[in-house]
């Protein structure tokens, strides 16, 4: 252990992450942080007005930053008594509460960037985010609760994510793309993958913070395998189907006449468009 975070931070329970653990955080930390500032630039080389997706996956992959930067710190975990004891009884765990503020931010924001290019309104979109709040909430509050009551925010938690799963895969694939169906396909694939990946987060908690069942540093490995698979992995190569894309499909316009619409640079209008159309109303989605 010498040498590593937690000789500066030791660890506040029994069962508790290892030097090899965190070295592992700090690996991940790594790519995080280098996939952020990747997509930060990125975003500045696009003209104002088309960095909308851009700028949502930055803000999840710098919040994925500083969280992994926390916890191979072995900074921002609680002491919980196990429910399923390993060793003696009154045996605490360590419990993550930075990586649920982790979700709570990023869960919604990265369903909003793959609905909004769905013609799903923004009410729908909307309500899909709130769920993912409930999904994370339910985690956190299970994942502290010391007694088998902690199963039923699982219960909870597992209901949202069926909402969220229809959503996902019965009524986006169902709107119109007004983006086209290069879009749409896109749309499917990105769709498929978030849900079979939020699939396995419900595992991965009820054999950590649930059962007790793998120790916190299997624990991390398996969270931070899907944190890299739906950060880094998922958002660049989503973000990077949609550079060709036509931003002005999607309804959005800078609010700067030096812009023009949909961002376009000196004022001077998109192509198909007469001079002095107004953006399309984003209500309209609503």
């Amino acid at each position: 252990m010498a040498g590593s975070s937690l000789d500066q931070n030791p660890p506040n329970a029994d069962r508790n992450i290892t030097a090899g653990g965190s070295d592992w955080l700090w690996a991940v930390f790594a790519i995080m942080a280098l996939a952020a500032l990747g997509m930060i630039a990125h975003s500045f080389t696009r003209p104002r007005g088309t960095r909308f997706f851009h700028n949502i996956a930055s803000i999840i992959l710098t919040t994925s930053t500083i969280a992994y930067f926390a916890m191979a710190s072995d900074l921002g975990a609680a002491p919980v008594v196990e429910e399923f004891r390993s060793g003696f009884p009154g045996d605490t765990r360590q419990v993550w509460w930075v990586r649920y503020i982790q979700w709570f931010i990023n869960f919604p924001l990265l369903l909003v960037l793959v609905l909004y290019t769905s013609g799903l309104s923004l009410s729908d979109i909307l309500t899909t985010a709130f769920f993912a709040w409930v999904v994370v909430v339910c985690g956190l509050v299970g994942a502290l609760t010391p007694t088998s009551y902690k199963w039923g925010f699982f219960v909870f938690g597992c209901c949202a994510l069926f909402y969220i799963w229809a959503t996902l895969l019965g009524h986006g694939p169902r709107t119109t793309f007004a983006a086209g169906a290069g879009v749409r396909s896109g749309y499917i694939r990105g769709a498929g993958l978030i849900a079979f990946v939020t699939m396995l987060y419900p595992i991965a908690w009820g054999c950590s913070e649930g059962a007790n069942v793998i120790s916190p540093t299997g624990e991390m490995i398996w969270y931070g395998i899907l944190d890299l698979v739906l950060g880094p992995i998922f958002l660049h190569y989503f973000v990077w189907g949609l550079r060709n894309v036509d931003y002005g499909l999607f309804g959005f316009h800078s609010g700067k006449y030096t812009d023009g619409p949909y961002g376009t640079t000196g004022g001077a209008p998109r192509a198909g468009m007469a001079p002095g159309a107004a953006a399309p109303n984003m209500a309209a989605r609503v």
